[in-house]
């Protein structure tokens, strides 16, 4: 008889250490539920949802029942989708490989991963993909860092819908989401099976509502405003800071 091994309980050492995983663009994703709720009505804000804020810095959260369920960025922002200037996920094994093979100094590996990887990184030009998106037929690394961009946001948001069992919402924000029609067609290509299907004369003029009228899905574009969201959270602060004195 082979020996069972026991299933041993994870170590807290993270957790002592104070590791955790946080995810970023929060300001956003609470503007863009406010927003969709006024537009859309609670239900649908209170249905499966999933918000892509794609620019510069990009994630995607999973949001049901009106609370945030996953989201693809972690302890730092480096983590999850590949940006600008970003990585995205890696091995862990990334970090010692590179610290022994190119003698990277801790400094140095956190320099290249938050300055010089991304769309830059891949591209060896730009990190802007308005650039990428121009000089993706004349030059090979634009064309293979736009490929790989809309990839990896195809793949989180079909982990995304997995995880909350199906999806009624999708919407799109940030430079790239809210501008960029032919990022948004290719993330949507292929995603047929999940019922995400473009009306592709709307997706050209960035139009509030992007999908086809019969289905399964609503893909929505809307235009994200940290600032707003800000504003309001501070203004709600000092209300309570002065009702209490």
């Amino acid at each position: 008889m082979p020996r069972v091994a026991k299933l041993l309980p994870i170590p807290r050492r993270f957790d002592a250490m104070g590791i955790r995983r946080y995810g970023f663009h929060g300001l956003s994703y609470a503007y863009l539920m406010e927003k969709l709720a006024r537009i859309a009505g609670a239900k649908t804000a209170h249905g499966r949802v999933i918000l892509a804020h794609l620019g510069s810095g990009a994630s995607i959260a999973a949001v049901h029942k009106g609370k945030s369920m996953d989201t693809s960025m972690g302890f730092t922002p480096a983590g999850g989708l590949m940006m600008g200037t970003r990585p995205g996920d890696l091995d862990p094994g990334v970090a010692w490989y590179m610290m022994k093979s190119e003698n990277l100094s801790p400094r140095q590996f956190n320099m290249l991963i938050n300055h010089e990887s991304g769309l830059l990184g891949i591209s060896e030009t730009s990190p802007d993909m308005r650039d990428l998106l121009g000089n993706q037929t004349t030059d090979i690394r634009s064309a293979e860092a736009v490929e790989l961009f809309c990839y990896q946001v195809k793949k989180w948001i079909g982990a995304f819908t997995a995880s909350m069992g199906g999806l009624e919402t999708l919407v799109f924000s940030g430079g790239m989401g809210e501008n960029a029609p032919e990022i948004r067609s290719r993330i949507c290509g292929g995603l047929g099976f999940l019922g995400i299907r473009l009306e592709e004369r709307q997706n050209k003029k960035n139009a509030p509502i992007i999908s086809i009228d019969d289905g399964h899905i609503t893909v929505r574009v809307i235009h994200t405003d940290e600032e707003w969201m800000i504003a309001k959270m501070v203004s709600q602060m000092l209300d309570l800071t002065k009702n209490k004195t």
